[in-house]
């Protein structure tokens, strides 16, 4: 009786982590659509530099909370260097990507991330993967190179941003791997403060004077990340990543549906089958990982590109 209840619990909690999952990806994917508004109309140095503002928001009681030392004595200190400048890059190309491409079109690039990851693991921190994940790796690219509209138009500038942000979000997902003792806190501390600092000065000449709702939606832009994050590393807490992982997908489809609704913006034939492509890989991927239980998903539990 005891063991059926426990696994009833379990189940439960199981589904509970998905759920919270789920609706963090939401408003991951909300915070996308903002940020696409947002820069319509201020610099992307402006924009980076009170969304880390309003993160600090969310942050700063996390902080307090925990021992300031752990601020300073991080374990592998160039790792988290490094962290902290692919995290940085993978925004603020985000934010220059989604300036000129509908937001689905961006996300197709990120929903890469998965396929990169496997691929540089394998190299970096020596995970193995057999020849099937490489075979799915290398059909994954065939479906970035799909999206990326093999024409002459293939490599103008908002392509080479989405494809070289999503890279930088993959680097940022492998070096998380090689910090995991570091406390979720300490690592998007750091990830905010570059943030705040290289948006500072990327905004010098290109400061805008805002409404009180245009700065109030700046800082909302933080505050949702955060919020995004932290339901995402509760969610970790509750259900196995190989479960979890798959549900990042989502993204992709609330993308969909929020640039048509907010911008009217629709993927075209080309983009529907690199984005299918690149996940039916990604998906393999997770599985192929799961059954020989040699590595967890990566999932974006302390970075967002939104």
């Amino acid at each position: 009786m005891n063991g059926r209840l426990l696994g009833v619990l379990g189940a439960n909690t199981v589904a509970a982590g998905m759920v919270i999952m789920l609706f963090g990806d939401f408003l991951f994917s909300l915070n996308d659509a903002l940020a696409k508004w947002l820069v319509a109309s201020f610099a992307v140095g402006q924009v980076l530099f009170l969304r880390s503002v309003g993160s600090a928001i969310i942050l700063t009681p996390m902080v307090l909370r925990r021992p300031i030392h752990e601020l300073w004595r991080v374990e592998q200190p160039w790792v988290q260097v490094m962290r902290v400048v692919f995290a940085t890059m993978d925004l603020s190309l985000f934010y220059t990507a989604v300036v000129y491409l509908p937001l689905a079109d961006v996300m197709t690039f990120y929903m890469a991330g998965p396929i990169y990851v496997a691929a540089i693991s394998h190299f970096l921190l020596g995970e193995r993967i057999g020849w099937r994940r490489w075979l799915a790796v290398l059909i994954g690219f065939v479906g970035v190179v799909i999206a990326l509209r093999p024409s002459t138009a293939m490599l103008t500038w908002p392509s080479v941003y989405g494809l070289l942000g999503s890279l930088g979000f993959a680097m940022t997902l492998v070096l998380n791997r090689q910090l995991r003792k570091t406390s979720d806190a300490t690592l998007v501390t750091w990830q905010a403060v570059v943030a705040l600092v290289v948006g500072a000065i990327l905004a010098i000449g290109h400061w805008k004077a805002m409404t009180p709702g245009e700065l109030a939606s700046l800082l909302l832009l933080g505050i949702i990340a955060s919020a995004g994050h932290l339901l995402i590393a509760r969610s970790l807490k509750m259900a196995p990543a190989s479960v979890l992982a798959p549900l990042q997908y989502t993204l992709l489809i609330w993308a969909v549906i929020l640039g048509w609704l907010f911008f009217g913006d629709l993927p075209d034939p080309q983009t529907w089958v690199g984005a299918a492509i690149i996940i039916g890989s990604g998906l393999f991927i997770f599985h192929r990982a799961k059954v020989k239980q040699d590595i967890e998903p990566a999932i974006p539990t302390d970075s967002s590109h939104g």
